[in-house]
């Protein structure tokens, strides 16, 4: 069983529209009719709870809600397989909002809320809970930012918690929160660099930095740091290891990137899970990852077109001069 904890979850809104208008002179240049949209649960750890229940992986979602934005939440993942185990707070789950141009889908605009504060009592009830779900888990999932009230350093506790269960840990974070939960050596990193193309402050703008700034990570106890480099591109660094993993598929024929992350590390953990050697599990994280680019769904949940984009996954040694040696 597979444990993914979202602690700042949230309902994604994506509109789809014919050409983004920015008003320069009249109020009514500011309008954009959207010509179709779509809602449905997201988050990061949300988004690869649903992945994974869509490969009938068995898994648990955790993390924190509240409103009727947290009824969506709990709903859309319940009708999808997968078991809940939310601790409720007051306010609102946030909305996250995306818009989709066409033929710029893989320039989305994205626009995050905050999230809804947490508080000690709320924090102190999630973390019993989590703990009593260790002993079940083979994997956890850390994924996403964190709402206004947690301290930065709950990944770190919550990998050491987990890892003294004997439990792997996965994680996808940013900023302080990824900073802080490496000392507690995850098995797999994939940083969101989303809003900061740097790790530790170091800037990811060329492949030797990338590849520099991943050894630095695994030399702490890291198992594997997945960076990405380019939209059809990652890098993948581990101990005696790096690879370059890219697809052949233009990313102009992108049309929804939301989710598109996600559905790559729930494609590595999926393999990993079911003990595929780690070169299967990148290929075919990343052939989840475009396949879910390449639809207006969020999330493919087609195994056979996941397999046939496995066709047009490269997976490249690095060594050398290459590595940045």
């Amino acid at each position: 069983m597979i444990i993914t904890v979202t602690l700042n979850p949230a309902i994604d809104k994506i509109y789809w529209v014919d050409r983004l208008r920015i008003g320069q002179e009249a109020q009514e240049e500011f309008l954009t009719r959207a010509v179709r949209s779509q809602t449905s649960a997201g988050g990061k750890g949300v988004n690869i709870s649903i992945f994974l229940a869509r490969l009938g992986v068995e898994n648990v979602a955790m993390g924190f809600v509240g409103g009727h934005t947290g009824h969506v939440v709990v709903r859309d993942l319940r009708d999808e397989g997968v078991t809940t185990n939310f601790v409720w707070v007051e306010g609102e789950t946030r909305t996250n909002v995306t818009i989709l141009e066409r033929g710029r889908e893989f320039i989305p605009i994205m626009v995050d809320e905050e999230g809804q504060a947490v508080s000690q009592i709320e924090l102190e009830r999630f973390l019993r809970r989590y703990k009593r779900m260790l002993p079940r888990a083979s994997w956890v999932v850390l994924a996403g930012s964190l709402p206004p009230g947690v301290d930065p350093d709950i990944y770190r506790v919550l990998a050491a918690q987990a890892k003294e269960a004997g439990v792997k840990v996965a994680v996808m974070a940013g900023g302080h929160p990824l900073t802080r939960v490496l000392s507690a050596a995850p098995d797999l990193v994939k940083p969101d660099t989303r809003e900061h193309l740097a790790m530790e402050r170091a800037p990811l703008t060329t492949r030797d930095k990338i590849i520099a700034a991943g050894r630095k990570v695994v030399a702490q106890g890291v198992g594997m740091v997945i960076i990405s480099h380019e939209v059809i591109g990652d890098l993948v660094i581990i101990k005696d290891s790096i690879w370059d993993i890219e697809s052949r598929v233009p990313a102009t024929q992108f049309k929804n990137l939301v989710g598109a992350d996600d559905a790559l590390v729930g494609g590595i953990l999926y393999k990993l899970y079911t003990g595929a050697p780690i070169e299967e599990a990148l290929r075919f994280g990343m052939a989840a990852g475009i396949a879910s680019a390449e639809s207006e769904e969020k999330l493919c949940k087609d195994v056979q077109e996941i397999m046939r984009e496995m066709e047009h996954i490269a997976l490249m040694p690095i060594g050398g001069d290459d590595a940045g040696e």
